[in-house]
């Protein structure tokens, strides 16, 4: 290409582009990316628009923070709570991609993602600097700038959703929002915080470093911190820490969060390097001679900034209470995690983080202004006061919410509505249904009322189903009792069966064991204890019974506890079985979980214990035999709507010994299936964080690797091998014409039989 141009004394215009679509997303952080890939999955035509060259925002390798939400590290009792849809299908791939957690490799898994979309327009390195508005209350366009390209983008939709991080859309288009805390008093929150603590979380960098295998020098830049001088924690300090964890490098709580960024990083950077300088050249970390710094982050990760207002501002009593709420779209389950503004120069723990005991519902109306008719929140912008902030702020919640926003946005495009009248014109059940089907689990809901799924009138039979009568007691492995542990069981309504397994004692000693379950349906914490019994053990093994003689009044999980006795051993088996789990009342220091959580009294903070998993390749389960079986694993299962253990274990098991498990799905005349949908169990509690901590297998252990569907002639109608994923969800060019269709899978491995959630038959599009 030639150009040749004179002097043009008016000057020139740059290249403008006007894009049109459905929405319009400003942020491709993890919740523009799932708002994103779910509205073109279900139709729309995106925009995605992002000031930076990648997409994931501080998951992606600019900034090199895991991604976490209401599993929390396994260090809370939000059992089998990864959130789903979307962002459960990343981390899924992320995991099978890159087990050893590399951030690069995310930043392509996710632009692989968007990019395989067609309905999306990605638009990288363009900054949002303009709103347009027809009226003071709705959004017509934007207009962002491109630094690569020279191009000036003048962006038009009927609807918009604000995924920036700093709202950047919201504040310009002048939607109501706030910075720092609220008074105690606005909405009775015993945990906001006062004037000496501060009202805003601060921004942070990592750094990587790695071992050349020779001498390396280090000569600091001239700003460099004296951290031995100027930061209180310096001791914390490790030089071993090739990705780097200091997530506490933490400044900016006391200043612009928004506007001054760019200090805020300087003054980071100054303590990195002064902390490298520290570690290299201090003499006390001789194991730093032959390591260099491999990568400093550029750009710092932000918590905290603008929230923008809704018409309802999810508060501590939502969390803590875990309040329902008519609009549920999505759930959180990260500590209410607030830090002192003064960050790495406070004297302060570096944060303060309680947990609620179990989950909370976020509804739809945080997600929306309450003041500009046609524009969606996603992300840490969304409708909460500070204190709930402190939870709902963590990627994968943002995430979930950018789903929901996606959901809610196909239907008000649909009914040409806006976000506010979906609401009030009574679609939340429309809506949570949508959202249901897309992979979103909501507490305390199921998708039991859609009519579209053929499998609601199909006839169900099925090769086998596992009765649990417990594990095998052969080829065990002992592990004593050094902190209590339990086995969570589910069982169903009725008299609770009597538990043998095998004890082995150093010494006569007493063993004390207690049947438990937690006061909320569906939740984890075991805070009522509805038996308890004490048992002589002698030196040596014995087998014991436990027959607590109790009835229960609903299908749910029990906690058989075996409380500390370093003098006791129990037997583990590697059998695992969907929807059970052994679980340890442990200590977990990366999410202030120290066993019991003992709140600061007229905190508003439950006191309760901690019991958690042991992360794989540990976790295995208690060897217990069971009086009667448990049959919670039947084939109704597949149709109850909830493709998760809760109350209960919700997946058909086959038997074991099946050698050839499947399940058969038939009808009283020929069925038009254009579309199939298998959930299969890719270990919902395992929180599969997605940088820096690396994993042990690349596929959950649990989930079905090969099956197959056959219609009734026996033709293959479809076939896979290499599963992975959580939902594969199956399109045919053509409708399979057929009265009956067999899903034959195979098990995991000798020791997992095979399970599936859900299996859903369509004849609609989508």
């Amino acid at each position: 290409m030639k150009i040749k141009e004179g002097y043009v004394a008016a000057g020139r215009n740059r290249q403008v582009i006007v894009r049109q679509a459905d929405l319009i997303i400003t942020g491709g952080g993890l919740s523009g990316v799932c708002a994103a890939i779910t509205a073109a999955r279900q139709g729309l035509k995106v925009v995605l628009v992002q000031d930076r060259p990648v997409l994931g925002g501080n998951a992606s390798s600019e900034v090199r923070l895991w991604v976490l939400g209401a599993t929390s590290h396994m260090g809370n009792n939000n059992r089998w709570a990864r959130e789903g849809g979307v962002i459960d299908e990343l981390l899924v791939e992320n995991l099978y991609r890159n087990p050893e957690g590399n951030p690069i490799i995310l930043d392509m898994i996710l632009l692989d993602k968007v990019a395989s979309e067609p309905n999306i327009t990605l638009l990288l390195n363009t900054a949002v600097y303009e709103v347009e508005k027809s009226n003071p209350d709705t959004i017509s366009g934007l207009k962002a700038f491109c630094s690569q390209n020279s191009t000036e983008y003048r962006l038009e939709a009927p609807l918009f959703c604000d995924a920036s991080g700093d709202g950047i859309v919201g504040f310009l288009g002048g939607a109501a929002f706030r910075m720092g805390a609220e008074s105690r008093e606005e909405f009775d929150e015993p945990m906001a915080p006062d004037a000496d603590y501060g009202e805003l979380l601060g921004h942070s960098l990592y750094f990587y470093s790695k071992d050349t295998g020779k001498p390396i020098q280090f000569i600091p830049p001239s700003f460099a911190a004296d951290v031995s001088k100027e930061i209180p924690r310096f001791r914390n300090f490790k030089a071993n820490e090739h990705g780097c964890q200091l997530w506490w490098v933490e400044h900016g709580g006391r200043l612009d969060t928004v506007h001054d960024t760019e200090q805020i990083k300087w003054e980071l950077w100054r303590v990195v390097y002064g902390i490298w300088d520290y570690i290299k050249n201090s003499g006390k970390f001789p194991e730093a001679d032959t390591m260099t710094l491999e990568w400093v982050g550029m750009i710092p990760g932000k918590r905290e900034s603008r929230r923008f207002e809704g018409e309802y501002m999810l508060s501590q009593r939502d969390l803590i209470e875990q309040r329902t709420h008519p609009d549920a779209v999505a759930y959180g389950g990260w500590s209410i995690d607030l830090h002192p503004a003064d960050g790495v120069f406070s004297e302060r723990q570096p944060c303060n983080q309680w947990h609620s005991k179990g989950v909370f519902q976020i509804p739809y109306r945080c997600l929306y202004s309450r003041n500009i008719s046609n524009l969606f929140f996603a992300g840490r912008i969304i409708s909460v006061s500070h204190v709930a902030f402190g939870a709902t702020r963590v990627m994968a919640t943002s995430a979930y919410v950018g789903q929901a926003v996606a959901i809610a946005a196909t239907l008000c495009r649909e009914k040409g509505i806006t976000p506010g009248q979906l609401y009030h014109r009574g679609h939340m059940d429309q809506l949570q249904r949508e959202l249901m089907k897309s992979g979103q689990h909501i507490p305390e809901l199921a998708l039991a009322d859609d009519t579209a799924d053929l499998v609601h009138e199909a006839r169900i039979a099925v090769s086998s189903e596992l009765a649990f009568s417990g594990f095998r007691d052969t080829d065990v492995s002992w592990k004593s009792l050094e902190i209590s542990a339990a086995q969570l069981i589910p069982l169903p309504a009725g008299r609770v069966p009597a538990f043998m397994l095998a004890f082995r004692a150093e010494q006569d000693t007493e063993l004390k064991v207690e049947l438990r379950m937690s006061s909320r349906k569906g939740g984890f914490t075991p805070d009522i204890t509805l038996a308890s019994k004490n048992i002589a053990l002698v030196a040596g093994d014995m087998r014991g019974q436990l027959d607590f003689d109790i009835e229960l009044q609903d299908n749910q999980y029990v906690f058989l506890t075996f409380l500390k006795n370093s003098q006791v051993k129990l037997p583990y088996t590697e059998e695992r079985i969907t929807g059970l789990l052994s679980v340890f009342n442990g200590v977990n220091k990366a999410v202030s979980n120290h066993g019991k959580q003992l709140p600061p009294v007229d905190s508003g903070i439950d006191e309760f214990e901690f019991w958690c998993p042991q992360r794989r390749p540990g976790g295995q389960n208690i060897a217990i035999q069971l009086s009667e079986p448990v049959k919670l694993f039947d084939v109704d299962n597949v149709r109850n709507g909830i493709d998760r253990p809760v109350s209960g274990p919700n997946a058909w098991v086959a038997d074991p010994a099946d050698g050839a498990p499947k399940v058969t799905l038939s009808w009283p005349g020929p069925q038009s299936i254009n579309r199939i949908q298998l959930v299969f169990d890719t270990d919902t509690d395992h929180p599969m964080e997605s940088v820096l901590m690396t994993h042990p297998e690349r596929v959950m252990p649990f989930c079905v690797r090969r099956y197959r569907i056959e219609d009734a002639a026996g033709t293959v109608v479809y076939q896979r091998e290499g599963n992975y994923q959580t939902r594969n969800t199956i399109v045919f060019d053509r409708p399979v014409i057929t009265d009956k269709l067999t899903v034959y899978v195979e098990h995991p491995s000798e020791n997992i039989p095979a399970s599936l959630f859900a299996i859903r038959c369509y004849g609609g599009a989508r």
